[in-house]
């Protein structure tokens, strides 16, 4: 019945004749079926529509995990509306760039923000969802009644998401349905999902790892899931014996190397380890092989392209390195307008269907970094070995990942400048065991009694918690080059173990 909404039909294809089959277990409530999943979208679409949405319009949505929020993504797209997922720690002064940028049609977000939210939604309808699935929306969907869902095709936007740069403004990337079927159909195949997985789902559904990887392939291949609200060691050491996968990203992996339950017995019917969003340290992929007798499969993506690389399902996973393109995924490593020698450094490009649409109302940027024949520059420096592994050695831009979120240290620089006392600042990345790197602050002060608490404070109420330095250090002046340039990278060599 969904044939003409092309994300939708697929996405509902492997749950025809299974409507009372269970697709996710959630701990303390009634197990959802693909039948209720489905028919609780249709009414969300329906309660979109009902507060205005046209084709095209967007829905931003900045809510906790639930059952609803999925139903909430599906029916949007059902609605032939474009999805635009929020982090649940933005602050509202970040929530409100991204309103007034997208200027959606209607905008879902928990109760206890509505009083905030309203003020800055541009004249959108603002409906509520509470951790609970209930909530303004709730209730408008519950007095609907089915949905003829609209028809999309292949080329028309599905999501938006935004991914800010080292500096300017915050991009949104436009992901089309083709965008995310193609690649979700690919990680299906290549990593072998079928009905018969169980899936622990604990990852956030504000970015792709969560939405799009885990819950489409989750979808696609008529899988059921562990549907947890947030990260939690002791639900999910619980869920394996009955589980068969799980997705996430390196902090998931060191903090479940803590608990004294994780043991190859307990691990013995699962069947798959993944970990992306981060770079995973060498040393927590060896723990995991000895504590479980799994190798964790470690693959590579981003915003703007969906997943591209994967260590093989079969295969060397080898440590260290995110693998091999994916079918259908070209990749090339670039220095100066050409391609380097193999083993050699240089800029990650990627080419595919999986590739996104562009940067919402940024034709300029997205002629930068979107080549006309397809390619897309990432910004990612990379090598490919003798045998085609691709390893990411580093970043061309400053970016931090920070427990699999994206940190831009040019946004946390300007608040930290403003502040007084303060001369000038630099933002960088530190390794650390759990986050994979940790938020750092090197600052010259002009006051000689400048705090870190007079820094970290104001701070936490301008910024979301992930993005806050985990320490701040004082220095009498920052490393330059000839050319006045911080140099960043002897300032992460210098601090290299700061958390070691």
């Amino acid at each position: 019945m969904y044939q003409n909404n092309y994300l939708i039909a697929a996405l509902s294809a492997a749950a025809e004749g299974r409507g009372r089959e269970v697709f996710a277990e959630v701990p303390g409530q009634v197990p959802v079926t693909f039948g209720g999943l489905f028919a609780g979208a249709e009414r969300m679409a329906a309660a979109l529509v009902s507060k205005g949405l046209q084709p095209g319009d967007r829905v931003a949505v900045q809510v906790e995990k639930t059952i609803e929020a999925i139903q909430l993504y599906l029916g949007t797209v059902m609605a032939g509306g474009v999805f635009l997922p929020l982090n649940t720690a933005y602050t509202t002064s970040e929530v409100a760039y991204f309103l007034g940028d997208a200027t959606p049609r209607v905008v879902v977000c928990d109760p206890t923000k509505a009083e905030e939210i309203t003020p800055i939604a541009e004249g959108a309808a603002v409906l509520t969802l509470d951790g609970a699935g209930q909530g303004s929306l709730a209730e408008l969907a519950d007095a609907q009644t089915g949905f003829e869902p609209v028809a999309r095709g292949a080329d028309d936007l599905a999501a938006i998401l935004y991914t800010s740069g080292t500096t300017g403004r915050s991009k949104g990337a436009m992901l089309s349905h083709d965008n995310l079927l193609s690649n979700s159909e690919t990680l299906r195949d290549y990593w072998q999902f079928t009905q018969d997985d169980v899936l622990i789902h604990a990852l956030p559904i504000f970015h792709t790892h969560g939405l799009f990887v885990a819950t489409n392939v989750a979808l696609l291949s008529g899988a059921s899931v562990v549907f947890l609200a947030k990260f939690d060691a002791d639900t999910i050491v619980d869920a394996m014996p009955k589980a068969t996968s799980l997705m996430g990203v390196p902090t998931f992996y060191t903090r479940l190397l803590k608990d004294a339950r994780l043991t190859k017995d307990q691990a013995a019917n699962m069947r798959l380890f993944i970990s992306g969003s981060a770079p995973l340290l060498v040393d927590t992929h060896e723990q995991w092989e000895a504590r479980t007798g799994h190798r964790i499969l470690e693959r590579y993506g981003m915003t703007e392209t969906n997943m591209s690389t994967s260590n093989p399902y079969e295969g060397e996973r080898r440590a260290g390195t995110v693998g091999f393109p994916l079918p259908g995924v070209e990749v090339r490593i670039g220095a100066d307008d050409a391609e380097v020698a193999q083993g050699e450094i240089g800029v990650l490009e990627v080419r595919g269907r999986n590739v996104f649409q562009g940067y919402w109302q940024m034709p300029e940027k997205t002629a930068e970094e979107l080549l006309p024949d397809g390619w897309f520059i990432t910004g990612d420096l990379a090598k490919v070995d003798a045998d085609g592994y691709v390893t990411i050695v580093g970043r061309s831009k400053d970016l931090v990942i920070t427990g699999g979120f994206n940190v831009y240290p040019k946004e946390i620089e300007s608040l930290i400048d403003d502040l007084d006392g303060v001369l000038e600042s630099a933002v960088i990345g530190v390794s650390h065991a759990d986050f994979g790197e940790a938020v750092v602050a090197v600052v010259v002060r002009s006051d000689p009694t400048l705090t870190e608490a007079q820094v970290s404070g104001p701070l936490a109420k301008s910024l979301a918690k992930f993005k806050q330095p985990k320490q701040v250090i004082f220095l009498p002046e920052l490393p330059r080059n000839t050319m006045g340039k911080v140099q960043k990278k002897a300032l992460r060599e210098s601090y290299a173990k700061l958390f070691a």
